[in-house]
């Protein structure tokens, strides 16, 4: 039996695989950006010094980089994925309280709490026979019952591990090595990780020949 998580929809517009990557990646260089070069940036623009160190500044554009992110995406799709859309709105929340009360550790914690949501929703599907994986990641392409369930499994089980990961760096190393560490570490993990699923992916690949026989 067939289960098709993402139905075609002739409305739906599609971006371009580098727009896209731009538009995922694109908050997170802003983010290393300003962490980096803070002090020089307020420096340039003297306005921005009241923002505080170069994290708070950092976080202040992460948080109008990731808007505008999403807001770009909607406007020419017409729609918003479920992890970009429950990543930004966390970010937005933590971001703000880590403006407002000037501490750094809740935009530390924003990795922690989406993976652990992320997990807890991929893996709590299972246990109501759900395999949620394909509207979490917005697939287009499509596998059997058993390969969604372990696929689903694997990917709730990586995003708990990747939360232990974060928990591990923003407490053990300084903030600089956490920044270097989410934009440069968590994706390399993330690409090695995908691409050890892609002999079940194609094991369990249903294809219009498979469908219609």
């Amino acid at each position: 039996m067939e289960f098709e998580h993402a139905p075609n929809d002739p409305t739906r517009k599609e971006l371009s695989p580098l727009l896209k990557l731009a538009l995922e990646l694109g908050p997170l260089g802003v983010f290393f950006l300003f962490n980096a070069r803070g002090e020089q940036i307020a420096e340039a623009f003297p306005v921005l010094q009241s923002i505080g160190q170069p994290i708070f500044l950092a976080t202040a554009a992460f948080m109008v980089a990731i808007t505008i992110s999403l807001t770009v995406s909607l406007w020419l799709t017409r729609r918003l994925p479920i992890m970009p859309l429950v990543s930004g709105v966390v970010v937005l929340v933590f971001g703000a309280l880590t403006l407002w009360l000037h501490d750094e550790l809740f935009i530390k914690l924003k990795p922690t709490i989406v993976n652990c949501l992320f997990g807890s929703i991929l893996l709590g599907g299972l246990l109501f026979g759900k395999s949620l994986l394909g509207y979490v990641f917005d697939s287009a392409f499509k596998l059997t019952d058993e390969g969604w369930r372990k696929l689903t499994l694997r990917w709730g089980l990586f995003f708990f591990v990747l939360a232990v990961i974060n928990e591990i760096v923003w407490r053990s190393f300084s903030t600089d090595f956490w920044v270097n560490f989410k934009v440069f570490g968590v994706m390399p993990i993330t690409l090695l990780f995908t691409l050890t699923q892609l002999p079940l992916i194609q094991k369990y690949a249903v294809t219009d020949e498979s469908k219609d026989a």
